[in-house]
């Protein structure tokens, strides 16, 4: 398909997003296009939008970014089998390599190769987006076009919650963005004891009591640790899912942590972090994972069943709704952290 798009393009190295007119992307012979329905706004976009520390040095202006969206299937390259025009699809954003050795031994979410839509190339902040055909996700065709865009950072909470047991255990949820919020939901889904979120946001913390926490900790008004640990009768969590990228927020997740828990790490910082290793990790004998994108394609799996039987209602955390050419406000939604998840509509 020849002739020109609309896209919320990164033009150039400092703050901010244009709208551009730029081609519609071509297609190689494994590829597709797609027509964008919806596309959401991930806290990636805001680092990148931003333009801190961690897009300096990752993204490389101008192109167009965005990475979370759901639409149509337009258009195949001539070796493409697994799709068909017209398809409902979402997509996994990691494109790998299929050659390093761990894709070697399928833990392809850690492709040492990987290429992010939206970081690395061009993105879905677009009427089309292009893919390789092995990255689509089939939707149900009854799946409402905004609770299909937001299934990718899903899967970011997914992955993070469900590398480890949390049936009946004491969880942290630490930093109430979409992501976290999110996190909220499958912690109660998969069957948690306590679901203790914690942020500095009034407005996100109350949308963490209705995703499904049963306690909620204003960080600037209480000692989170102490917190913690008072409801767990001083031993602290099980588990602590990092959502805030916080220095402070980091440190206290791994003091509320009880010996032999679990911390896994979503969050982004965009500066170092200290931590007291020898106290905090070590003599407790804590797992620290680091977690990256998705399990390819078994939390796809995992959040499609979650979406299909309901034990995972994404509709309150989906605030806002803009054109694609509204995309500003969207992102002063999210810096000032007065919104759930943004849904730009091309």
């Amino acid at each position: 398909m020849n002739g020109m798009m609309k896209a919320i393009v990164k033009g150039e190295r400092r703050k901010g997003a244009e709208i551009k007119q730029v081609p519609i992307p071509s297609v190689g012979d494994h590829d597709v296009l797609i027509k964008v329905h919806a596309t959401s706004i991930c806290g990636t976009d805001v680092h990148i939008y931003n333009w801190d520390e961690w897009s300096q040095s990752r993204v490389n202006p101008p192109y167009v970014f965005g990475h979370e969206f759901a639409g149509e299937v337009v258009s195949l390259g001539e070796k493409v089998t697994k799709v068909e025009v017209g398809d409902y699809v979402s997509a996994e954003t990691h494109i790998i390599c299929g050659n390093c050795p761990q894709c070697l031994v399928g833990k392809f979410h850690i492709c040492e190769n990987t290429k992010i839509i939206g970081v690395d190339r061009d993105g879905c902040f677009a009427e089309y987006v292009a893919l390789p055909e092995g990255n689509l996700w089939k939707n149900p065709k009854t799946m409402p076009t905004d609770i299909a865009s937001v299934q990718e950072p899903m899967g970011n909470a997914v992955h993070t919650v469900l590398n480890g047991d949390v049936v009946g255990k004491n969880v942290a949820i630490i930093g109430c963005g979409p992501i976290g919020l999110m996190a909220v939901a499958v912690a109660k889904a998969a069957g948690a004891s306590q679901i203790i979120a914690f942020d500095i946001n009034p407005y996100r913390l109350k949308l963490a009591e209705q995703m499904g926490a049963t306690r909620v900790v204003d960080s600037t008004e209480t000692d989170p640790v102490m917190e913690a640990k008072k409801c767990t009768n001083g031993h602290g969590v099980d588990v602590v899912c990092e959502m805030s990228g916080h220095p402070v927020a980091i440190d206290q997740g791994l003091k509320m942590i009880t010996n032999g828990g679990r911390m896994s790490i979503l969050s982004l910082p965009t500066k170092p972090v200290t931590i007291d290793i020898t106290n905090d990790i070590v003599f407790k004998g804590i797992e620290v994972q680091g977690i990256t994108g998705r399990k390819m394609f078994e939390t796809w799996q995992q959040v499609s069943g979650l979406l299909h039987s309901k034990q995972v209602d994404l509709t309150p955390l989906i605030t806002h709704h803009f054109p694609l050419e509204d995309f500003e406000k969207g992102f002063d939604l999210m810096n000032q952290g007065k919104c759930g998840k943004v849904v730009l509509h091309p």
